[in-house]
């Protein structure tokens, strides 16, 4: 079984930082991407950020350059540096990967989402 466990959401000023983190656990042999999405209220899920095994990331055009996904494959953890947040950046996050387990090739697992609100 896999859990994707995060932490590091709240309340956050914009133009300040947040570091969003998620750790995987459980039978994993492998981990080929991992990544960050978020849904506002009343919108649908929209990918934010992905990293793969390499340290190929992947952006959304609405956090580019402001937003710095990384890995740690270690720890099995990636991390969200949120930098010059802006008030529609406020959403759940959710952490995904895609995990190969001793039992199962390859699936697609989900966080239990984190509140990240941007306001003065």
């Amino acid at each position: 079984q896999v859990q994707l466990v995060e932490s590091g959401g709240g309340l956050v000023q914009p133009g300040r930082s947040l570091r969003l983190s998620c750790a995987a656990s459980g039978d994993i042999v492998s981990i080929r991407i991992m990544g960050w999405y978020r849904q506002a209220p009343g919108k649908q899920r929209e990918m934010v950020a992905t990293v793969s095994s390499g340290a190929v990331t992947n952006y959304s055009d609405s956090v580019r350059g402001r937003f710095t996904v990384s890995r740690d494959n270690a720890k099995n953890t990636v991390y969200l540096q949120m930098n010059s947040p802006k008030p529609e950046d406020t959403a759940v996050y959710y952490c995904n990967a895609a995990i190969a387990t001793i039992h199962v090739p390859e699936d697609d697992y989900w966080g239990q989402g984190t509140q990240v609100t941007v306001s003065s």
